[in-house]
């Protein structure tokens, strides 16, 4: 399958240029213009672009994470599935109409159409080009043409509003009830539904983006007999203030999950292996410094491993949990990979 439009031979002249040439030509070019060096990460956005969204010229980051920033969440999991369908050849081309976000906050609706022009031996994107054309006017007169066809009396415009008011009241309820549904009732930590979606969503992005994941399994040792000892109430308190010390120790963009019992899991985007250690580590240290109150003491057992090219949540998942076995077998009260 050719990436490249057979009719369009100004994208063929792209593939003969070098950076340098091909972004000293698109300075001149008022749509928005972009270039992604898939092997370095590095992404050239012309003048255009950021006029057409109201950012001064070149003021982000030339990465694929500026791009991913602007689009609007709603949009955001159909342009990637798009994306990732062209860039696998499992689609002839890649086009798509979704908003973006302006500099003052707004959303622009842009047309997004790219090309690869070079791939690395094994298939894999080497270079892509594309242009990012305003189409908000288009978008907005044809919702002013909805509207004007629309023969609503005065009751039929009160009535609307007055569904609109409670549909507001409805989201927020749902809202509310889809946080609900995805914290753990005792600690208020994400639960397995939310951790499974998250490591989901997190593993996709780092196999699109050639970005490293990290996974950290955290148990407290011997935790039944405190529950034995003390009763379920005093357990209960236990794993709450275990929870406040592992949220001092993971970053913003951790993930703190309950996996079941007295077993956690964090995800640890953009993070190494060296990473997940050090920050395990952390949490350990940190938690026997923590006084639980009473005679209670505790440690945590950890295990940490850093996700493989093509691997699965569940296999990942697996890999975390042998390596905290490996700490329990080894002794307790320490870290693993």
């Amino acid at each position: 399958m050719d990436d490249i439009p057979g009719n369009s031979p100004m994208y063929h002249d792209f593939s003969h240029l070098n950076a340098d040439m091909l972004h000293t030509v698109l300075e001149l070019v008022s749509d928005g213009i972009w270039d992604w060096n898939a092997n370095t990460g590095f992404v050239y956005r012309n003048p255009g672009w950021y006029e057409m969204l109201g950012y001064p010229r070149h003021s982000l980051e030339n990465t694929v994470f500026t791009w991913e920033n602007v689009i609007h969440p709603e949009d955001y999991p159909h342009v990637m599935t798009l994306f990732d369908d062209y860039i696998n050849r499992r689609a002839p081309h890649y086009q798509i109409e979704y908003r973006c976000r302006k500099q003052d906050g707004s959303y622009l609706w842009i047309e997004d159409r790219g090309y690869v022009i070079a791939r690395n031996d094994d298939g894999s994107v080497a270079r892509m080009v594309g242009a990012h054309r305003d189409i908000d006017l288009r978008k907005n007169s044809i919702e002013q043409l909805e509207r004007r066809n629309k023969s609503l009396e005065s009751l039929v415009a009160e009535r609307t509003r007055e569904l609109s008011r409670v549909n507001q009241q409805l989201q927020l309820q749902l809202d509310e009830n889809r946080s609900l549904a995805e914290r753990d009732a005792l600690t208020l930590v994400a639960n397995r539904y939310r951790l499974e979606k998250v490591l989901l969503e997190e593993s996709d992005r780092a196999q699109r983006f050639r970005l490293p994941l990290a996974l950290i399994a955290v148990d407290i040792d011997n935790f039944k007999p405190i529950n034995d000892r003390h009763g379920h109430g005093v357990g209960d308190q236990t794993l709450v203030r275990v929870v406040e010390c592992l949220e001092n120790c993971v970053r913003p963009d951790d993930l703190l999950a309950r996996w079941g019992g007295d077993e956690f899991l964090v995800v640890l985007p953009e993070s190494s292996l060296d990473t997940a250690k050090t920050v395990a580590e952390t949490i350990r240290r940190k938690l026997r410094e923590m006084p639980l109150g009473g005679a209670i003491s505790v440690t945590l057992s950890l295990g940490v491993a850093e996700r493989l090219s093509g691997e699965s949540p569940a296999a990942l998942m697996a890999r975390a949990d042998q390596a905290l076995y490996r700490a329990k077998a080894a002794g307790k009260d320490g870290v693993s990979e």
